[in-house]
């Protein structure tokens, strides 16, 4: 049996925190609910677009992912770590919703 464990954080708000790294990577840090730590890194030019899409997109959620790497003293390493911010839509009420809405104030 072959098994792979990987790993998304996920993280809105503001970017986590970011420290230079070798081999033109930045090292980043999560904590989750329970306090477990999440240590990644990420490619700095990666990291350069991120920042740009946070500051050009109103509302935004990002995903750190990775396979779960080796236990450090806090939590884990996330090993060959990928960055992604999605825009974060604001999402119209469906037509079908309004019609019955409107129906059910009229029956009234």
């Amino acid at each position: 049996m072959q098994v792979k464990s990987e790993v998304t954080i996920k993280f809105s708000g503001s970017l986590p925190e970011a420290k230079p790294a070798e081999n033109k990577k930045v090292e980043v840090s999560l904590t989750d609910q329970n306090g477990v730590v999440f240590t990644a890194l990420i490619n700095a030019k990666s990291w350069r677009k991120a920042e740009t899409n946070t500051s050009e997109f109103a509302d935004w959620a990002g995903a750190i992912s990775g396979k779960l790497g080796q236990r450090t003293e806090n939590g884990f390493e996330v090993v060959d770590a990928g960055l992604q911010i999605f825009e974060k839509k604001v999402k119209e009420p469906k037509p079908d919703a309004e019609v019955a809405v409107a129906e059910a104030a009229a029956a009234s």
